[in-house]
C-alpha cells in the first residue's frame, strides 16, 4: 500500500475510493480500522471512520489509530478526507484531525482543498461555491448537524486549529504545479501550516495533485485526489487495476436520511413512481413506529420501496427544539442502521442509502469490513460490493442527479 487515506465518513469515503480507482488504482475501503494486514496488492486504502459529527477529540484518537495502521502497511503518503462542503462547526473536527495528523507525520504545507468541480463545488479567492453561489447560501445554513454559514474555508478553519491558515489564490493555480509548488513555499516561509488552495476546474485539481508529490499529507475533498495517482504512475509504482464488477439482481430497498435539497428532490421524483414510507424522529422516538412495521412494509411494497426522513429544515429543527439535536439524529441513525439489517436478514440483496451519517449507521449495522469498488453511478457515488450477496451505494446527501435513485437500483444489478 502506497497511499494511506482516511475518511470522516462513510459516502465521503466511497467517494475518494471511486476517485482513485478511476484514476487507476488498486482501492479498498475499509468500515473502520481494520485489524489485520491489508492485502499484497492494495495500492490504496481508504479508512471510513464515523467522525465527522462525534466530539473532536474522539475525531483526532480515531482519526490517529487509523493513521498508525496505514503506517504499518507502508504507505507514503496520507490523504484527509472529508466533505466537499467542508461539514464542520467553529468548533468542528476538521481543523483538529488535520492539526493531529500534520504533527504525527511532521508535515508542512498541509494543502486544504475541499473543491469537487463535478459536483458543483469550487473555491476561489478562499470562498466556496455550491455551483454559482456561495456555500452560506446553497441551502447548507441548513445543515442540521453542521449549518455552514461562513463560506471563507480561511474563517471556518481557523478557530479549529492552532495553526495559521494560508492560501494559494487561483492565479497561481491556473499557472500550473511549478507556481503552486512555489506558492505552497511561500505559504510555508511566511508560517503558514494549513493551506487553503484555490480550484475552479478539474485540471486544477491534478495541477494540485501534481504539486503535492512528495507532500506527507494531503487534505480535502475527493476531488483533489484526482491527481495524486499519476505521482505514483510516474514513479512506476502502480500496476494493473483492472477488475471484474458483478452485480447483484436481487430485491431492492432504498434508505434515505439525508436533509439535503439534493436528496429531497430526488426523493421527490422516485415518489412519483415509487412507494415511500415517511418516518420522523418523533415517531421513533415516542415508538410509533417499530423495525419490523417498516421492514415489512418494505417487503410488501412493489416497484423500489424508499423508507425516508428526509424532511424540511423547519420540521427537523422543530424536532432538535423538542427532543434536542442528538437524541433525534440518534435516533433515526439507530433506526436505519437496524431496519438495513433487518432487510439483508430478510433477503434484500441491493441497498441505496442517502445520507453520510445514515450510510455510517447502516454500514455499522451490517458489519461490513470492506468494500470492493465498483462502477460510478454519478459523480462521487460508486457502486459497492458489500458481501457475496449484497451490493450497495451509499450517497452523500448533495450529490446524485435527480433520477439517481432507480438509476443506483439498475447500475448495482448490472
Amino acid at each position: 500500500m502506497i497511499l494511506g487515506c482516511i475518511g470522516d465518513d462513510f459516502t465521503g469515503s466511497g467517494d475518494l475510493a471511486n476517485t482513485l480507482a478511476k484514476e487507476g488504482m488498486r482501492v479498498v475501503q475499509y468500515s473502520g480500522i481494520p485489524n489485520q494486514p491489508a492485502a499484497q496488492d492494495v495500492e490504496a486504502g481508504v479508512i471510513s471512520l464515523k467522525s465527522r459529527s462525534i466530539d473532536p477529540g474522539e475525531a483526532v484518537r480515531q482519526s490517529l489509530a487509523a493513521l498508525e495502521w496505514l503506517k504499518a502497511q507502508g504507505c507514503s503518503q496520507f490523504f484527509f478526507k472529508y466533505c466537499s462542503t467542508f461539514d464542520s462547526t467553529p468548533q468542528g473536527n476538521i481543523g483538529p484531525v488535520a492539526e493531529a495528523l500534520a504533527e504525527a507525520l511532521d508535515a508542512h504545507k498541509v494543502i486544504v482543498c475541499p473543491a469537487f468541480p463535478g459536483t458543483g463545488r469550487s473555491i476561489y479567492q478562499g470562498h466556496l461555491f455550491v455551483n454559482d453561489v456561495l456555500l452560506n447560501e446553497s441551502g447548507m445554513q441548513n445543515h442540521p448537524l453542521t449549518p455552514m454559514t461562513d463560506p471563507d474555508i480561511r474563517r471556518w478553519l481557523k478557530p479549529q486549529t492552532k495553526f495559521d491558515v494560508g492560501h494559494v489564490a487561483a492565479r497561481d493555480v491556473l499557472q500550473g504545479a511549478d507556481a503552486i509548488k512555489n506558492a505552497l513555499a511561500r505559504e510555508h516561509e511566511a508560517g503558514k501550516r494549513l493551506i487553503v488552495v484555490d480550484a475552479l476546474q478539474d485540471d486544477d485539481l491534478r495541477e494540485i495533485g501534481a504539486a503535492a508529490s512528495g507532500l506527507p499529507l494531503v487534505t480535502g475533498g475527493s476531488g483533489v485526489a484526482l491527481g495524486l495517482p499519476a505521482n505514483f504512475r510516474n514513479a512506476g509504482q502502480l500496476g494493473d487495476a483492472s477488475s471484474i464488477w458483478q452485480g447483484q439482481g436481487g430485491p431492492c430497498a432504498i434508505l434515505s436520511g439525508s436533509c439535503s435539497q439534493a436528496t429531497r428532490g430526488q426523493l421527490a421524483q422516485h415518489l412519483q413512481i415509487h412507494p415511500g414510507l415517511e418516518i420522523s424522529a418523533a415517531d421513533v422516538i415516542n415508538g410509533k413506529v417499530c423495525v419490523k412495521s417498516i421492514v415489512d412494509w418494505v417487503l410488501s411494497a412493489d416497484g423500489l420501496p424508499v423508507v425516508y426522513s428526509s424532511a424540511d429544515p423547519e420540521t427537523v429543527k422543530a424536532a432538535q427544539g423538542q427532543f434536542g439535536r442528538e437524541i433525534s439524529a440518534q435516533a433515526i441513525e439507530n433506526l436505519f442502521g437496524n431496519v438495513a439489517k433487518a432487510l439483508v436478514a430478510a433477503g434484500i440483496e441491493r441497498l441505496i442509502v442517502a445520507g453520510g451519517e445514515t450510510s455510517g449507521a447502516v454500514v455499522e449495522a451490517l458489519d461490513i469490513a470492506e468494500l470492493a469498488i465498483g462502477p460510478e453511478i454519478d459523480p462521487g457515488v460508486p457502486c459497492l460490493r458489500a458481501s457475496n450477496t449484497l451490493t450497495i451505494a451509499l450517497k452523500s446527501g448533495n450529490f446524485g442527479a435527480p433520477d439517481f435513485f432507480a438509476k443506483a437500483a439498475d447500475l448495482l444489478a448490472s
